[in-house]
């Protein structure tokens, strides 16, 4: 579904990407790890055309994107949930809702909606209030409520358990599990390195912009270099 080829990426004068290269298939869930300031996140924003590139390619479902502009990117199937959720606090949580579907069109987008409520139901209690009223925990819910919104072919999660308590963290990662028995397709960054590796079908370790690591997920799980640089063990 999604291949990444010898991406490099740069702010100003300072390349932060040298060079990565990977693939998501489909009905996969493929997690990327690293230490903080690795380009994790670069790498994601490059992935949904919000960061530019500097050289590479980008191909999904066999198309070159790296020159789409990111919400034509949107309307192809890719949705991201950005780190630290951003969601439209001054809006309710239904408009948020709303928003995500912005590239569609149809009554069908109600029955999405319903559907958003029924995995998070604390979003349905508080559908009028202003999103940036919720709990952290629950503006996580909303942010991934309002990407598959826009019907994602590829979902993309940059720390989607930053900042929660251990119970919504286990919440989250239930959802996840769940994409993967729907079939949605995943791409995931997580700080929760063991845990991500854990339900990951395939995984990449990411260092100071370069893969140094790939494999099925539970084998770097028992990888001797990840175990001691990422899991503490």
């Amino acid at each position: 579904m999604l291949e990444v080829a010898n991406l490099t990426s740069s702010y100003g004068r300072i390349e932060v990407l040298h060079g990565v290269s990977l693939t998501v298939a489909a009905g996969e869930i493929v997690t990327i790890v690293g230490a903080n300031g690795a380009g994790k996140t670069t790498l994601l924003r490059a992935i949904s055309g919000v960061q530019p590139i500097t050289a590479g390619t980008i191909s999904f479902e066999g198309r070159l994107i790296q020159s789409i502009a990111g919400h034509d990117r949107v309307g192809l199937g890719i949705a991201q949930v950005p780190e630290g959720r951003q969601v439209f606090a001054p809006l309710s949580v239904e408009d948020n809702l709303r928003l995500g579907a912005w590239s569609r069109r149809g009554a069908d987008v109600l029955d999405d909606i319903e559907r958003a409520y029924a995995m998070f139901p604390v979003l349905k209690e508080k559908r009028h209030q202003h999103a940036g009223a919720l709990s952290g925990g629950q503006q996580q819910m909303l942010a991934i409520g309002r990407a598959l919104m826009s019907k994602p072919k590829l979902i993309v999660l940059d720390e989607p358990s930053m900042g929660l308590a251990p119970i919504l963290v286990d919440q989250i990662f239930g959802v996840i599990r769940a994409f993967k028995q729907a079939g949605q397709t995943v791409l995931l960054v997580e700080q929760n390195a063991f845990a991500a590796l854990s339900i990951a079908d395939r995984g990449y370790v990411l260092e100071t912009g370069r893969i140094a690591l790939s494999g099925r997920g539970a084998d770097l799980v028992r990888d001797e270099r990840v175990r001691a640089t990422y899991l503490g063990q």
